[in-house]
């Protein structure tokens, strides 16, 4: 009987998906940490510390379907230990001769932290992958609707045009340099560690340094100068790269949520036949999928401070801080997966709405565009007179339900220094966009440039 919303049958796969939990399952853990026991030994054999045979023979038996499941769960209950069930079994798989040198000179925070750092490796390929995919999809949004124009909104009100493209591009940019950090971490977190008891190397002899180094080449990861039992900013760095990602894709979210919205209607996320929006409303299309989307964000945040709680560490080494990792670093990757799959399905099928964008856009009667009816009057009469000017005939048409463009011409302030023609362009919400459309230009300039937008298919074939 399932109790979590990642692994119950009927939700999991709006909290993550199946090939993010693969990574995290239990399964998997076990063998991240048996294939540190193979790596280790086998490095041991090198150096003479154990013997080769024995060496062999624990690589042989390090897959954890060879373990015996059952005594391991009891043992787990008898010794309570998170790692010595496991050890105990592979040691029992090898026999006693062989098994004697199974987990030899290495502490169980070498062995988990290292099997943690493997697991999540694995998750990284998923996330940037995945991530990547979004970055292509935000790409060809803001290339299609560059000049499409929309309302810009600040404080929640309408405030100027832009572009839906402009939109899109902002987010598209700052997850461009989400997967540069992503990159940029790589160096550092993926980095072993295989010190002993207290990080000195005690166990191993003059060798320690030279046993965690051939050990960790053979895992693939990066050997740390120093031990990192007590120094948890490498776990604390990634999740707070998953942190920021997360919030990105949260915005969006909540953003294309509010567009959504009834009264604003200028998108729609992907509909399929048979989707329900309410058991008792049969009319209703609620933004589900930019629900799910948006509320992950929240628990990863939660996420993020949990693990940089477990950087303050007691002495040399503590669990308290440690099981925090043990609960955060899963969680947060697979609910950054099923948000990366959400956006990556919500972008690839969004449902654009120009017309209604442009009817949103012409809503006040022209009182979006008294920036550009003050700076143009402004030229004559100066800024601030003009400033005074507008905002009084501002005020007057949102007070009194008079269109800005009707109270506009038959002020004789105004119609002295504009023709009805003149008023017309000044007044046409698509000729006020800015830069927005050169903008998005240089942005997807710099996405390509940046490499991040080639796909799979692509990088294969030269």
């Amino acid at each position: 009987m399932t109790s979590h919303v990642i692994d119950m049958a009927m939700l999991k796969n709006v909290f993550g998906t199946p090939e993010m939990r693969d990574v995290w399952s239990e399964t998997n853990r076990i063998q991240k940490h048996l294939d540190v026991e193979a790596a280790l030994a086998l490095a041991e054999a090198e150096l003479g510390l154990i013997p080769e045979k024995a060496a062999q023979v624990i690589a042989e038996n390090a897959k954890a379907d060879r373990l015996n499941e059952e005594d391991m769960q009891e043992n787990m209950a008898k010794m309570k230990h998170s790692l010595m069930p496991t050890i105990k079994a592979l040691q029992d798989a090898c026999g006693k001769e062989a098994g004697e040198f199974v987990h030899y000179g290495v502490t169980t925070q070498d062995v988990v932290d290292t099997g943690t750092i493997l697991q999540l490796k694995e998750a990284h390929t998923i996330i940037v992958k995945g991530l990547k995919a979004v970055a292509v999809e935000l790409a060809k949004l803001s290339r299609k609707y560059r000049s499409t124009p929309m309302v810009g909104r600040s404080h929640g009100m309408q405030a100027l045009p832009t572009t839906f493209g402009y939109k899109v591009a902002v987010v598209l940019n700052e997850v461009i340099r989400h997967l540069d950090r992503l990159k940029e971490a790589e160096a550092r977190v993926f980095t072993g560690v295989l010190g002993g008891a207290v990080g000195t190397y005690a166990s191993f002899g003059p060798q320690g340094h030279e046993v965690e180094r051939r050990t960790l080449d053979k895992l693939e990861l990066k050997t740390p100068d120093i031990t990192w039992h007590s120094s948890r900013d490498r776990i604390a760095e990634y999740v707070g790269i998953i942190g920021l990602i997360s919030a990105t894709l949260g915005k969006l979210g909540n953003e294309f949520y509010n567009l959504m919205r009834t009264e604003i209607d200028e998108l729609e996320e992907p509909f399929s036949q048979g989707k329900i929006g309410s058991t008792t409303m049969p009319h209703k299309r609620n933004p589900a999928a930019l629900e799910g989307l948006a509320s992950l964000t929240k628990p990863i945040r939660y996420n993020v401070a949990i693990v940089q709680e477990a950087m303050v560490v007691e002495h040399e080494r503590d669990a308290m801080s440690w099981r925090g990792e043990w609960i955060a670093l899963p969680e947060s990757c697979i609910y950054l997966s099923s948000q990366l799959n959400t956006a990556q399905a919500v972008l690839s099928g969004l449902i654009v709405k120009p017309d209604n964008m442009l009817k949103n856009l012409n809503k006040l009667g022209g009182l979006l565009l008294s920036e550009r009816v003050m700076f143009a009057a402004a030229e004559s009469i100066g800024k601030q007179t003009a400033h005074e000017l507008v905002y009084e005939l501002s005020m007057k048409s949102a007070e009194e339900g008079i269109s800005f463009k009707e109270l506009l011409l038959v002020d004789e302030r105004i119609t002295k220094a504009f023709s009805k023609e003149e008023l017309e362009r000044l007044l046409d919400v698509t000729t006020y966009l800015g830069s927005a459309p050169e903008t998005v230009d240089r942005v997807l300039e710099a996405a390509e440039l940046s490499g991040w937008l080639t796909n799979e298919e692509e990088e294969s074939n030269g």
